[in-house]
Parts: C-alpha cells; sequence; structure tokens
C-alpha cells in the first residue's frame, strides 16, 4: 500500500514538475520583459528559482496538499507593472548596473512577501467567504486575457510589445515561421491528447515546437525566426540580494524611492493575497480538502520574501499544476516537494539545455494557459441567459454584468480598481438579498420522518439508523455570503456520518449563481464518498424550480433527488438506508400474514380463526380504494404493494399526501372503530394486495372470540399510540 501511494506522489510531482517548469520560465520572462533583453536569463532563473523556494518554504511550514506553487500570470503581470514603473521613473538613471535594477525589483518583492504573510497573521484570508463567484471569474478572465497580450508579439517573433499607435508598422513585421511554430505547440498542447495518453500534452507541444524551430534553423531560416531564451547567467541561488534591500534602507540616498517601492509592495501584496484566496477556493473544488485560508497566507508570504532574498519572482498557487499534480495521483506535500526538487534538479544541470528554448514556444505554451484559465462558467452563464425564463434573467443579468465590469476594468484600468468595484457590486446585491439566517433548523431521520408507514421491524430500523438522514430547511436568501456556512455544515453533518443530506427549500426567498454553485459542488463531493444530496419543495414549475434548472443544478442532481416536498425527499432517504442496511428486502413478495403486526400475541390458531373471516382484495396500481367522505366499516391489512391517503383542501392545486401505509401495516382502523365516514381517500400507488375486515366479521369475532378480539383491540390501540407519538416529535421538532 505504501508503495502504491508513494508512485502515485511520484507521478503526480513528475507530471506538476513537467507543467511548471516552462510555464516558470515564461512568467519569468514576462515578469521582467520590461527591463530588455538583457535581463531575459535572469527572467527564467527568477521564474525558475520562485517555482523551487515558495515550494520548499510552504512544505516547510507543513503545507499537506496536492496543491503545488510556482509563479503565476497574475503576480507576473503586477511584477512587470513594477519593472515597467521604474524603467519611465528618474530614479532608474542613478541605477548603475544590472545588480541594482534587479535589487529594486526584488525589493518590492520581498517587502510584498512580508505584507502578505502579515494579511494572514491578522486573519484577511477569512474574506474569501465574502466573494462572490461573479468576481472571482470577472478577475480570471482578465488575468487570462493580460497574459494572452502579454505573449502576442513573441507569437508573431516581434521583438518588442505591440503599442497601439505602432500596430500596422509592427504587424508588417510578423515572422510567419515564428507564427507558425507557435501555432503548433499551441495545437499539440491542446489535442496532443487525442494521439498518445502516456505523454503529457504539455510536454509533446514543447518538444515539437522545439524541434520544429530548429527544423527550420538547420534548413537556413534562422533570421526568419524570432530568438531563443539566450545565455543564463547561472549561479548557485544565494541570499546576496539582502545586503541590497538593507542599503535601500540604511543609504540616506534611495529615502526618497521608500514610498513608491511600499505603494508597489501593497499593491502587489493585495492583488497576490486575493489572487491566492481564488485560487485556495478553485482548488477545495478539486481535492475536497479545506485550507486555513490565513495559513496560506502566512506561508506564502514567508516564501515569496525568502524567494525573493535568492532573486525569485513572487509564487503562489499554481491551478494548472495543482490540477496535473492531483490528477496524476499526487495527494499530499511529499508530491510537491518531489515538483520542487526536480525544477531544482533542471536548474542545476540543465539550464544550458534551457538557454536554447525559443521564445515562441514558451509563448505558444503561455497562450493555451491563458485560453485554459478562462473561466469556463461564464461562457455557460451567457447559455443559461439565452434559455432562461424572463423571471430569471435579472439575475442572470447581474451575474453577467459583474464578470464584464470586473474584466474590463481589470484590463483597461487597474486591477485593485476591478476588485474594489466588484465587491462594491456585491455589498449591494447583499444588502438586496440579505434575509434571516439561511439554515432554520437542521434535524435527523430518526426524529425527523415522512409519512410513509412501514412494518415495526423497519421503523426499529429507522430509529436505529436514521440520524444518518439530515435535514436542513432553509429560510431567507442563499447567496455568496450566506452558502459558505450552508456548505460547512453540509461537510460536518457527513463526518458525522450522514449519508442522505436533504436541503428544504421551501422559505427560501432568493438564490443566487454562487449559491447554486455551491450546492452543486457539495452534491459532487458527497457523490465521491458514496452519499447523496436531495433538494425538496422544489415546484418545476416555479422560479425557483427554473432558476435551478438553468443554472444546471436539476441537471448535476438529477431529477430523481429534487422533489416537490420534503416528505417525498425524505421517503426516498429512508427507502435508500432501508435498502443499504437489508438489501432488497424481499420486493414484490406478499408479507408473510402470520408476521403481520395486527395479530401479535395470537397462536396459530387463532390467526387462522381471524384469517377465515378476512376477505383478500387486489388493487391495479392508481386505482381508488375509498374516497374522502364515502361511508367506511372495514379495516384494511396491506401484504403487497403500497397505498397513500390523500385529501385535497379548497384551493389547492393538487392533492396533499397524508400517508403512505406499506407492507405489514394496517389503515381504516378509525372507521372500523367509530363508524364514520372516511377523513382522507386512499390510492393504490402500486399494485395493491389487501386483507379487509368487515365490522360484522369483527362483530361476529368478538361474539365468538372474544380474547381474540380484545387482542386484535390492542394491537390497534399500540399501532394508533406509535402513530401519535411519531407526530408528536415532528410538531416538537417543526418548533424548534
Amino acid at each position: 500500500m505504501v508503495s502504491i501511494k508513494l508512485r502515485a506522489e511520484l507521478a503526480g510531482g513528475l507530471a506538476s514538475a513537467l507543467l511548471t517548469l516552462p510555464l516558470s520560465i515564461g512568467f519569468g520572462l514576462f515578469a521582467l520583459s520590461p527591463l530588455g533583453e538583457r535581463y531575459a536569463g535572469y527572467g527564467v532563473l527568477a521564474g525558475l528559482y520562485s517555482a523551487v523556494i515558495v515550494a520548499l518554504v510552504a512544505v516547510l511550514l507543513r503545507a499537506n496538499s496536492a496543491v503545488v506553487f510556482a509563479p503565476r500570470s497574475m503576480q507576473a503581470y503586477l511584477i512587470s507593472m513594477v519593472a515597467l514603473h521604474l524603467v519611465e521613473s528618474e530614479t532608474y538613471a542613478q541605477l548603475q548596473d544590472p545588480q541594482q535594477v534587479l535589487t529594486v525589483i526584488f525589493f518590492v518583492i520581498f517587502l510584498s512577501g512580508i505584507m502578505q504573510a502579515a494579511f494572514g497573521a491578522i486573519g484577511m484570508g477569512n474574506m474569501v467567504k465574502y466573494i462572490p463567484f461573479p468576481v472571482i471569474a470577472g478577475f480570471q478572465n482578465a488575468g487570462a486575457i493580460l497574459l494572452l497580450l502579454s505573449q502576442i508579439a513573441p507569437m508573431l517573433g516581434l521583438t518588442r510589445h505591440l503599442e497601439p499607435g505602432m500596430l500596422l508598422q509592427q504587424l508588417q513585421q510578423t515572422q510567419p515561421l515564428t507564427l507558425l511554430i507557435g501555432a503548433v505547440t499551441c495545437f499539440l498542447m491542446l489535442y496532443a491528447g487525442l494521439f498518445t495518453k502516456r505523454i503529457p500534452a504539455v510536454i509533446v507541444g514543447m518538444f515539437a515546437g522545439i524541434g520544429l524551430y530548429y527544423l527550420f534553423h538547420y534548413l537556413g531560416y534562422g533570421a526568419s525566426l524570432g530568438p531563443f531564451i539566450g545565455e543564463l547567467n547561472f549561479a548557485m541561488p544565494d541570499l546576496h540580494y539582502l545586503s541590497g534591500f538593507y542599503a535601500f534602507v540604511d543609504e540616506r540616498q534611495w529615502w526618497n524611492l521608500l514610498p513608491t517601492l511600499f505603494a508597489w509592495a501593497a499593491s502587489l501584496a493585495l492583488i497576490s493575497s486575493l489572487d491566492v484566496l481564488l485560487c485556495a477556493k478553485v482548488m477545495e473544488g478539486v481535492t475536497q480538502q479545506r485550507q486555513d485560508h490565513n495559513l496560506s497566507l502566512v506561508r506564502l508570504g514567508l516564501g515569496n520574501l525568502v524567494a525573493a532574498g535568492f532573486g525569485g519572482i513572487s509564487g503562489a498557487i499554481s491551478l494548472s499544476s495543482s490540477q496535473a499534480n492531483y490528477s496524476s495521483g499526487g495527494r499530499s506535500a511529499y508530491s510537491v516537494l518531489i515538483n520542487a526538487l526536480l525544477i531544482l534538479a533542471a536548474v542545476l544541470f540543465c539550464s544550458q539545455l534551457i538557454a536554447l528554448i525559443p521564445k515562441v514556444v514558451v509563448a505558444g505554451m503561455l497562450f493555451v494557459t491563458a485560453w485554459r484559465l478562462f473561466d469556463r462558467w461564464s461562457a455557460q452563464l451567457l447559455r443559461r441567459l439565452v434559455a432562461a425564463g424572463p423571471r430569471n434573467r435579472a439575475s442572470l443579468l447581474l451575474d453577467l454584468f459583474v464578470i464584464v465590469l470586473v474584466t474590463l476594468v481589470a484590463v483597461f484600468a487597474s486591477l485593485i480598481t476591478a476588485v474594489a468595484i466588484g465587491m462594491l457590486v456585491s455589498v449591494f446585491s447583499f444588502l438586496f438579498r440579505m434575509s434571516k439566517s439561511v439554515i432554520r433548523r437542521s434535524a435527523r431521520g430518526d426524529v425527523l420522518r415522512s409519512r410513509k408507514t412501514r412494518e415495526p421491524r423497519l421503523m426499529q430500523l429507522l430509529v436505529e439508523h436514521g440520524q444518518r438522514i439530515v435535514v436542513f430547511e432553509l429560510e431567507g436568501a442563499v447567496f455568496f455570503g450566506t452558502a459558505e456556512k450552508l456548505i460547512h455544515q453540509i461537510e460536518t453533518a457527513v463526518k458525522d456520518g450522514a449519508t442522505a443530506v436533504i436541503v428544504d427549500l421551501k422559505r427560501v426567498t432568493d438564490i443566487d449563481s454562487t449559491g447554486v454553485r455551491f450546492l452543486v459542488q457539495a452534491h459532487d463531493a458527497m457523490v465521491k464518498q458514496g452519499r447523496f444530496l436531495l433538494l425538496s419543495s422544489v415546484e418545476e414549475s416555479s422560479r425557483l424550480g427554473q432558476f435551478l434548472r438553468d443554472m444546471g443544478a436539476v441537471a448535476a442532481l438529477s431529477k430523481g433527488r429534487v422533489f416537490v416536498d420534503l416528505d417525498q425527499a425524505l421517503e426516498w432517504a429512508e427507502d435508500h438506508l432501508i435498502l443499504s442496511e437489508l438489501g432488497d428486502i424481499e420486493l414484490g413478495a406478499e408479507f408473510p400474514f402470520g408476521q403481520l403486526d395486527l395479530f401479535a400475541g395470537l397462536d396459530t390458531a387463532k390467526i387462522e380463526a381471524v384469517r377465515g373471516l378476512l376477505s383478500r382484495r387486489v388493487y391495479a396500481r392508481g386505482e381508488t380504494v375509498f374516497r374522502e367522505g364515502d361511508p367506511g366499516q372495514q379495516l384494511f391489512v396491506i401484504a403487497k404493494g403500497e397505498a397513500s391517503a390523500r385529501i385535497h383542501p379548497a384551493g389547492a392545486t393538487r392533492d396533499i399526501r397524508l400517508v403512505t401505509f406499506s407492507p405489514g401495516t394496517v389503515f381504516g382502523e378509525v372507521a372500523l372503530l367509530d363508524t364514520e365516514v372516511r377523513s382522507a381517500s386512499v390510492q393504490a400507488d402500486e399494485e395493491l394486495v389487501c386483507y379487509v375486515l368487515e365490522q360484522e366479521a369483527f362483530q361476529q369475532l368478538a361474539a365468538s372470540h372474544p380474547s381474540i378480539a380484545l387482542t386484535l383491540l390492542r394491537n390497534l390501540g399500540r399501532e394508533l399510540s406509535n402513530r401519535l407519538r411519531r407526530a408528536n416529535r415532528v410538531i416538537y421538532q417543526m418548533d424548534n
């Protein structure tokens, strides 16, 4: 068993390292690209150092999950903005050599790491629960767009970024062969899985692009190709940048620069922290492992300040690498450690080979990464908006508006402004939708029961095991602020042994897309554990039912686990619990006559005496046994099938089920005793076989065998008492 787990961790670490290595190179190049070509080698090493050092620090600080740490597009973009501002500032002329320039960049990263750790220490990680999913989606889409835009120039073979004022002139310098290499790299990264499953697509795309580049170079087209990474100024990583950090604080000539550096660091820390929290939330849905978000910020903050001292850029949670790690078998910190050590080995022993990687290949890989970074839920929202009913379009339009707004502001203005606007819209949404506590009450199946009566053996089983059924009755609005607590309660119930969780939406006033998404994620997590999530009080034609359908929740759970009322959901959960405990319990067979609870305490001779007074009747599925208001003087004992008692209140649109009777139970006993008209209608739910005791036959039995009649009355009294006790428990539970 240990060897199997170790192989899985090795496979996860190797798969994630193969993906992390080229992405770290690309993001390192991207981060320092405003400084010019002479800094390309530093950028490559900065990205690789980050992937190694941040991961090692996180593991040393007891991070124990499949989450992989590496540079990300958002951090790389922010660092590139810092580099660009530095180049355009007056301070840049005072910097004497590349080492001083890099010291400024890494000092900003060092400060941001301190701030990021401080954010976690003061509990800012808890803010993630207040971030609605549309803001997350817009933020993610902005990062994808920014990464795509940054890679257009190397994809076209241009030596500098595209500038709007010189767009046509620059496009005329496009190198077709370079573009072809980039396109081949992208295509194989996307579709190599159709041809081979044994080799990761990222490796196929990377080596195919490199091979095609050097094939053209060999054929004499080198002048028509974009550059490769170039010489790496490799040295064993050390903390020599720390002395430069100290100089900024100690030497008076740099004091005028400190406010600017602190401002840059604060922006980087704030956005990086938000990005970490969003990524952690996404990975929780993949790994089903809940994370301490504050501790995650502390780990990454400390990792980033250590990485800066060694000359590395900021690192964060790499979604693509983490997903590759988890899907390949990685489940713990061992896979993350293996990932970091493999990248370190590549830096130590393969630096000259890394220097020969064409930039267009890296750009192609980042192009695909950016494409996959786009939030798929945003596209699904557009499709659902087209298909949604008019009553749900306003809510869907609001979510789509927030996504587009956050994306556009982040791309064309400021990431901080985008997040602030998104959160502001969310606050107004919160105030508009907020109502009472979302969880009105919770109950377990050993107290709260369906209206289906069963034979005593099965009722006792529900008493003993019914706590495995948990009901959450919701009240108010289910949205991004309240759904988090609901999901936590569901997870706690599952940990406590619940096999079926029913979420009753009868008193829900509103539900947004984030609330629905959380419910679907909870369902997916429970299915993986062999558990079930059921929704009740969902009418298909209601606004709530249509919204759940439009958001894909009904399809995700299946219609068989979405019920019009709580009673039917409870019956489904009880039936499933009984089947899981007793198997099929001889479904379809008639209940043994001598084991009917009505005859408890009678010997064989007395049972046969009663049997001669009973008539056997068979009812087809859907056939009415008797109607509400009919005269009734018969008692029915079910031997096979089920029947339900229903009433139709004035003004109601459908019948209300009072109770369902299963094999071994009786109904109609009240009319037998008081000779009044029937108080409800009874209909066969399936083929029904009953033994019927007429009042005249009962009077005959009382005259000829008074002891038998007394025993039957005592058994009927016990059954009525049990039903009354169950009703009292339900009423008590509903009032608390």
